[in-house]
């Protein structure tokens, strides 16, 4: 399947048919201008930094007739990681083998990346193109978490065509349940060293008075 020419890397997105609707409803100008400064269409640092930190995203692809579909993928934080500039790729873990992801790459390579912090009500959008790579045992070693209880498949290879932000709109913030076990630890072993204090500094008075 070829890929349209863009003169935009946001034409990814913005359609003649998105475009004529942000003509209709008035927002058409405000993006003409964003789009002179374009999307961006490599990692940069800013994104790396933000994957490292990823332990959840949403992945989308669709059937050759358009149907989309889209799945959930979780590990370990940083388990989607960066190939290169324009390459990402994850270890595909063994799951219910319905194989619709794998089936729609097949027909249509067109696939999307929503990466969600919901922590600090950040998201992060990626379009681009991805394939199945089913027999190469050394990327698959070099993608999968170390320790990770899973088993690894095969693997996703995605490449960029480009990337943008949203803004925190409408974002409900949610915490990890791993940091929110590790933020109460923290506060409960403060307590104790201020409760200990305090006990010693009462011994102190008692013994002095």
């Amino acid at each position: 399947m070829t890929t349209a020419a863009h003169t935009y890397a946001s034409d990814v997105a913005f359609t003649p048919a998105v475009k004529a609707i942000q003509a209709r409803k008035g927002s058409r100008e405000a993006y003409a201008r964003a789009e002179q400064h374009g999307w961006r269409t490599e990692v940069d640092e800013k994104l790396a930094g933000f994957l490292t930190e990823a332990n959840s995203f949403y992945f989308a692809t669709a059937a050759a007739d358009g149907q989309p579909y889209i799945q959930h993928r979780g590990g370990p934080k940083g388990f989607l990681k960066v190939l290169d500039r324009q390459t990402l790729a994850f270890a595909d873990y063994a799951g219910n083998q319905q194989f619709i992801t794998q089936g729609n790459l097949t027909e249509n390579p067109k696939a999307y990346i929503f990466v969600m912090d919901y922590a600090h009500r950040r998201r992060v959008k990626i379009w681009g193109e991805a394939r199945v790579v089913e027999d190469d045992e050394a990327l698959t070693a070099s993608l999968m978490p170390k320790g990770y209880r899973a088993r690894p498949e095969q693997v996703i290879v995605f490449k960029i065509a480009a990337w943008d932000t949203n803004c925190p709109q409408h974002i409900p913030q949610k915490f990890d349940a791993s940091d929110v076990a590790t933020a109460l630890a923290a506060r409960d072993q403060r307590i104790a060293e201020l409760e200990a204090e305090v006990a010693a500094l009462k011994e102190q008075a008692t013994a002095t008075a």
